[in-house]
């Protein structure tokens, strides 16, 4: 008797947290339905919305004689995750407010380097490059619990702050020519994968947005690749633009230029095999800012800084500012190229109130 009266209730036990997972399994399958139906009817009403952003002016440039083009690397904003300054030694903080402030300042000092520091110089236009990661996306379930909001909520929210630094560019420099790759935060899969790599990817939406609203301004322009790399030339020098996520590894006192070299060289392979060589490769993914132009790579920063994995992966922060929240400029001359390439520092502690 006592032998039966353990089978069944071994077997109540069992069929309880069976029922426990189904129910489990069911309420993730009505969140990814409930998600799919949000993507798809922002979709549908965005096709018929024109955004409003704030507009953001800058002082008017000065004439000169010399010719260059100026160009961003803007990457790793990670838009709307949260990094909280108690869990860091308080080496830095990142919200959405944060973010609009850092996002403004990187705008306005590419203004202010190429008018102000970089004087003498006629300034052809603006080449914007996007390297991905725009936005933290929910590849993580930390991600998930801490992110200031829903990935589309974010994508609506980011869209008019984008438009604006957009539109602040094309009233400084004329034309600005925008060109964007995906990351591999913004994915809509547990894994990374290379068919659909971008067009399942929050990133890629974001960058069609932009170039939907700016359709109608012939100022503005852009390159957004059914692939994860795009190739842009300026005046004789050829820019390949990725991510990054593709390179991995190291370790011991050369870090990440053992990764990073040992990808220069294929992707270099790739290209010139293919008839298509490039002079300089720019990246994100690392969020540090590196500038091997003789080596032909340029790594951006990162909008969001330093965090809680670099912080506890031991990861050195930036000498020149521990927060390690900076971009990437540089100009492209036809004589000389790749020129005053340097990162620009966009955080300000004080004004941040961290």
């Amino acid at each position: 008797m006592s032998t039966l009266t353990d089978d069944l209730l071994q077997k109540d036990a069992d069929e309880r947290r069976e029922i426990k997972g189904l129910r489990s399994s069911l309420m993730a399958s009505q969140k990814d339905n409930h998600d799919l139906r949000v993507a798809l009817g922002l979709l549908t009403q965005l096709q018929g919305v024109v955004s409003a952003p704030p507009r953001w002016l800058a002082p008017k440039a000065t004439t000169s004689k010399n010719h260059a083009t100026v160009s961003l690397l803007l990457t790793d904003t990670h838009f709307d995750e949260v990094v909280r300054p108690e869990q860091v030694d308080f080496l830095n903080a990142y919200n959405r407010e944060i973010a609009v402030l850092r996002l403004r300042k990187v705008f306005e000092k590419t203004i202010s380097l190429s008018r102000d520091y970089l004087s003498g110089v006629t300034y052809d236009g603006m080449v914007l490059f996007m390297g991905g990661d725009m936005f933290s996306g929910n590849i993580h379930d930390e991600l998930k619990q801490t992110n200031v909001s829903t990935l589309f909520d974010a994508l609506v929210y980011w869209i008019e702050h984008m438009e604006a630094g957009i539109r602040m560019m094309a009233d400084q420099f004329g034309k600005v020519h925008c060109v964007g790759v995906v990351g591999n935060h913004g994915r809509q899969t547990k894994k990374p994968i290379a068919k659909y790599r971008a067009q399942d990817n929050i990133d890629w939406l974001l960058y069609k947005l932009l170039a939907r609203d700016f359709a109608k301004d012939p100022r503005v322009t852009f390159h957004i690749p059914e692939g994860s790399d795009a190739i842009v030339k300026i005046h004789n020098t050829t820019y390949l633009l990725t991510h990054g996520d593709q390179f991995r590894g190291g370790s011991g006192i050369a870090g990440a230029l053992s990764p990073l070299m040992l990808g220069t060289y294929r992707k270099a392979r790739r290209q010139s095999s293919a008839k298509k060589p490039y002079d300089v490769m720019l990246i994100g993914h690392w969020h540090q800012h590196l500038g091997l132009v003789s080596r032909g790579l340029i790594v951006g920063g990162s909008l969001k800084g330093f965090d809680e994995y670099a912080f506890q992966g031991n990861f050195e922060p930036d000498p020149r500012r521990p927060d390690s929240a900076s971009q990437a400029f540089f100009l492209t001359t036809p004589e000389y190229g790749t020129t005053f390439l340097d990162a620009i520092y966009v955080s300000d502690r004080a004004k941040e109130s961290w």
